[in-house]
């Protein structure tokens, strides 16, 4: 082969050389930028705090918001502003130790600061792997077409037929332009588990007097309201007998209702509620 050739060779051959070396760092750059953090976030699960923090969590925790704080009953805490707002312990520490009586959530007073401290680090590493597993994250939800798989018409027969929902609600009264005042996601969640705000109770002492204001607390031990003055009251359950009025009981019976045809039907049919 003349030199003439070889050159001609050598010619042709570095473009493909140039376009190798370039693919080389399209390839690099890219896995510096997902895979390598997408690890790095990953390898936040196996730190001893976080893993620690996840056994006390499934332990005291996951019944609610489930075994990855994707949400239950209760509310998804990856998704939880006030989570992903925390430092180091300084939002979700008090709701731990004092609870959300007016949502249904106990306080856990015995929990000591290296369990919370644990189950904080725990919260804080989920976040961090659901995060970067999309570009924006989830902190931004869901989008309506991503929900919105079910039939409006099916939904509505469920609202006035099986699901008895319009014993309580109206399209035209507490329902109207829902659609308008909640996102995709929160609507969904405040139809599956809407806040126990409105929860009363009656206490009834031994002695024979009665009270009766929103339910604050109730456990196996006692019961705490907030009376019709504005006065806090609390009593040991020895002494007292406790009626609660839930507005909300017929939500909470569905739950366990609920085939995942219905839940997309009817909250297709309260989309159309604008």
């Amino acid at each position: 082969m003349s030199l003439v050739s070889s050159g001609m060779i050598v010619a042709r051959m570095r473009p493909l050389n140039i376009t190798c070396r370039r693919w080389r760092s399209i390839y690099l750059a890219w896995t510096l930028a997902w895979v390598l953090p997408l690890c790095a976030q990953t390898d936040l699960m196996k730190h001893e705090d976080v893993q620690r923090g996840q056994a006390d969590y499934r332990q005291s925790c996951a019944i609610c918001h489930g075994t990855e704080a994707m949400g239950g009953v209760g509310p998804n805490l990856v998704q939880s502003s006030l989570v992903r707002h925390d430092e180091n312990g300084n939002l979700i520490a008090p709701v731990i130790q004092e609870g959300r009586p007016d949502k249904g959530m106990p306080a856990f007073p015995l929990m000591d600061s290296a369990e919370i401290s644990d189950i904080v680090a725990f919260l804080h590493a989920r976040v961090a792997v659901a995060s970067v597993v999309s570009s924006e994250g989830l902190a931004g939800g869901y989008s309506l077409q991503q929900l919105l798989t079910g039939r409006a018409e099916a939904g509505k027969r469920y609202f006035y037929g099986a699901g008895k929902c319009a014993t309580c609600h109206s399209p035209t009264g507490d329902l109207a332009g829902i659609a308008k005042k909640y996102s995709p996601a929160d609507l969904e969640a405040q139809f599956l588990h809407p806040s126990h705000d409105s929860e009363t109770a009656t206490v009834s002492l031994n002695s024979g007097k009665q009270f009766h204001g929103k339910l604050l607390h109730l456990d196996a031990f006692y019961v705490a309201i907030l009376d019709q003055e504005g006065w806090y009251r609390s009593w040991p359950l020895q002494q007292a007998k406790v009626q609660v009025q839930d507005p909300l009981a017929g939500h909470l019976e569905l739950l366990s209702k609920y085939t995942d045809k219905d839940i997309h039907d009817v909250f297709a049919y309260l989309e159309t509620l604008k």
